[in-house]
């Protein structure tokens, strides 16, 4: 019997994924990572977490802080103003990410607070704007509403730094990204926002031949080691960001979550070094096999 669980779906699907050593020719590999114009030691992001004070005192600090140890990009969810400033002092290069609140005023609002913060980047989390029954979302009691391309687009041209679009999960939706100039999307369900949601690597592949090269892509959901990591890499994704993996963490403070992410890195490395991927650059989809036994 299959699960509706999708972050389960999810899990059986990464488990699926088989590897092809490759040793000959191979060397010790480079982990770094280029976004926007910065330079990041790692292709392990910190996802768009929000709320953390409900997992650890001043989380969101702490979880900034964390990225910026490990010279990772670092994601931010909802939040207050004053959040999102405390998080980019701390030196954290953050991508700010802004629900599809209704009144739109309120996304130019939050797109302007982000760029005077130092935000290396800003965007939409797209797929929280239905609920369960149809009706649009509410968040935090903040009303939400579906975006329309046209929208998106203003939104895209309001922005001074690269907009990015979080929830993107089809190749219809990464064709209308892509027509109105957004500088990367990130494939992700959100952790089940729908039951039996496809696993976003499985869409990746079909929504790279839409993007073509033009922009990062990348993955979020479910990932918890390098292994997972580098199985996202391999089928053509940018980076990975990882949130649940890391939350449980937080109450140990910055660095118990920086040396996960180091540590993610490392095991992501190993599994390069033995498949003979020199950088980031060099990944090859062929050396994954998908379990049929």
């Amino acid at each position: 019997m299959y699960s509706k669980d999708s972050d389960k779906i999810t899990r059986d699907y990464l488990d699926s994924m088989l590897i092809e050593t490759r040793y000959l020719d191979s060397v010790i590999p480079d982990t770094s990572f280029c976004l926007f114009g910065h330079k990041f030691s790692t292709p392990v992001m910190t996802a768009a977490l929000s709320h953390l004070s409900n997992t650890a005192h001043d989380g969101m600090n702490v979880y900034a802080q964390a990225a910026a140890c490990s010279n990772a990009v670092h994601w931010m969810g909802m939040g207050e103003d004053s959040e999102l400033e405390g998080v980019v002092a701390t030196g954290a290069r953050t991508v700010k990410i802004i629900k599809p609140h209704a009144d739109n005023r309120e996304v130019f609002r939050k797109i302007e607070h982000a760029i005077r913060c130092g935000c290396i980047a800003v965007g939409m989390d797209i797929d929280h704007s239905f609920q369960a029954n149809g009706l649009y979302d509410n968040v935090m009691g903040l009303p939400m509403k579906a975006k329309s391309t046209e929208e998106l687009r203003d939104f895209v041209q309001a922005s001074t730094v690269p907009f990015v679009v979080k929830g993107v999960m089809s190749p219809k939706d990464a064709e209308k990204c892509l027509k109105v100039g957004v500088a990367g999307i990130v494939v992700s369900h959100h952790h089940g926002m729908i039951d039996y949601s496809c696993p976003p690597l499985m869409v990746l592949p079909d929504i790279l031949k839409v993007t073509a090269g033009e922009i990062p892509v990348f993955a979020d959901c479910g990932f918890s080691s390098g292994m997972d990591v580098y199985k996202a890499l391999a089928l053509g994704a940018s980076a990975v960001s990882v949130g649940r993996h890391l939350m449980p963490l937080l109450k140990k403070g910055c660095y118990a979550v920086s040396d996960r992410i180091d540590s993610m890195t490392a095991e992501l490395a190993g599994v390069m070094a033995r498949t003979g991927v020199s950088d980031l650059s060099h990944f090859d989809p062929s050396v994954i096999h998908f379990r049929n036994f």
